[in-house]
């Protein structure tokens, strides 16, 4: 590609001389540069590439995109492009790479603290059932025509964003849906998209510490975003943070909730349970009118379940198909129901931190259980508060904790629980610790009562444990068949 179609779209401190530069690849890992290629200068946490720019020169890079002053070998023939900000360069020259695949399909991009998931699964499950192909991008995968790939990020880098987009179209998909982080944000990996549907599932504080978000108004600040870069914004209206979301934004807008002036107004919910799974129904009146029935549990799969149809009565008016997609809805890590007995009910849910986990426990608890025995770790390496939270959460809503391991990463597995525990005591339900997670699992479903309600929390999706900077496979659906296994 021309060097001039790449950077069409890039305010430049020093326009090139020479436009005519043929580039081959587009590149952002110092590591991966060959002859020809366009080297732009990402800033990051604990590496900063500028520092690299002699080094890429030399390896052939034609091009390198900075930010701040750098120095490349006299000798050398690489052209050096100055911009205010090289991770919105790298988001229009990846947007460019691939010819704007993003104006070429419809966009729906989902944001929040909870619930991002779950929606965006339930929005590319309609849409497929009604014949629109759509993909997706979030926190366990991005699914794009025949790919599917694990991901790393919830929102990954933009190149790849941008990559995934043009596969998607040209597989012929319609439409791409995918979860919109507040990092994803912050790191401009969305920068330039104009998204035709950007949903708001609800707020609270999280993401907050070193190299994520100094404080809560800036989290807000950052989700606050991606409204401005959309034409149509679809806000939960029970959210008390939705209107400043919304502030400012020059996108339609939209409502759903249970609050009277939704436009898409929940109703009339109740709770119900079948053989192996916990359920809701509601009435939805407003812009729709139907019955709707989720075998998941909750208000908060009334809320996705709202916003995907919001979404998807904007591709399609079969209210049929819509209803029956929903029924049939399951997310891998997502209140996850696990058949194991019919005597409890076993879920696995990836709710790794207090507001989730508190969140899930006071949704299951309104099914009025037996017992909830709640099973989880935390992870290594990350603020010591979650754990106390998690514990005292745990403590007060379960009838049993059973803390574990999770990820502990490069500390001690027994020093996170020992913090987990300080917070556990702080309220006055049961526990038990077990250091081993396939060993608490089987504490777990061995000692199930009748009516239990089983929750193993923190992994969801995951099918590792990392412990010193290795990932070894743990996948805990694995672990419930094994143990299934050996009572034969």
């Amino acid at each position: 590609m021309k060097l001039e179609k790449l950077i069409e779209r890039l305010e430049l401190k020093n326009p090139p001389e020479n436009k005519e530069i043929e580039i081959r690849r587009l590149i952002y890992d110092s590591r991966k540069v060959r002859e020809g290629d366009l080297f732009v200068c990402i800033a990051g946490a604990n590496f900063d590439a500028h520092d690299k720019a002699e080094e890429v020169a030399r390896a052939g890079a034609a091009v390198i995109v900075a930010e701040r002053e750098i120095t490349v070998p006299a000798d050398s023939a690489c052209t050096v492009l100055y911009v205010k900000d090289t991770r919105e360069a790298l988001s229009l020259l990846s947007a460019a790479w691939f010819d704007y695949p993003a104006e070429r399909i419809k966009t729906i991009a989902v944001t929040g603290t909870k619930g991002k998931t779950s929606t965006t699964y339930m929005i590319r499950d309609i849409l497929e059932s009604v014949g629109i192909r759509c993909g997706l991008i979030g926190t366990i995968e991005t699914i794009a025509g025949t790919l599917r790939k694990p991901n790393l990020n919830t929102t990954p880098e933009s190149y790849e964003i941008q990559e995934a987009f043009d596969t998607m179209v040209k597989s012929g998909m319609e439409a791409v849906v995918m979860e919109v982080s507040s990092q994803g944000l912050m790191l401009k990996r969305v920068y330039g998209i104009t998204f035709d549907y950007a949903c708001f599932t609800n707020l609270s504080p999280d993401h907050i510490g070193p190299n994520e978000h100094k404080d809560f108004e800036d989290y807000k600040f950052w989700k606050r975003q991606l409204f401005l870069q959309s034409k149509t914004g679809i806000f939960n209206a029970d959210d008390p943070f939705w209107k400043e979301m919304a502030e400012g934004a020059p996108c339609i807008r939209e409502t759903f909730g249970f609050a009277e002036e939704a436009d898409y107004r929940a109703s009339d919910m109740t709770l119900f349970s079948g053989k192996g799974f916990l359920g809701t129904r509601y009435r939805i009146s407003g812009k729709a009118e139907a019955e709707i029935e989720l075998h998941v549990p909750g208000s908060f799969s009334v809320h996705n379940s709202l916003m995907a149809l919001a979404v998807s009565l904007h591709f399609t008016d079969n209210m049929k198909r819509i209803k029956e997609a929903l029924l049939n809805v399951r997310i891998k890590g997502r209140v996850e129901i696990i058949p194991v007995k019919e005597e409890y009910t076993v879920m696995i849910d990836y709710a790794h931190n207090a507001v989730a986990l508190e969140s899930l426990l006071k949704t299951i608890r309104e099914y009025r259980p037996k017992r909830i025995v709640t099973l989880f770790g935390c992870g290594g390496n990350r603020d010591r508060n979650r754990r106390f939270e998690m514990g005292e959460v745990s403590s007060r809503l379960s009838d049993l904790s059973i803390v574990t391991s999770d990820n502990p990463r490069k500390e001690e597995p027994e020093a996170i629980i020992e913090d987990i525990l300080t917070g556990v005591k702080k309220a006055d339900g049961k526990y038990i610790a077990i250091t081993d997670r396939r060993e608490a699992i089987r504490y777990a479903l061995e000692n199930g009562q009748e009516g239990d309600v089983i929750i193993l929390a923190g992994k969801g999706h995951e099918d590792y444990q990392e412990i010193n900077g290795k990932k070894y496979p743990m996948d805990e659906r694995v672990i419930i068949r094994e143990i299934k296994n050996s009572w034969k």
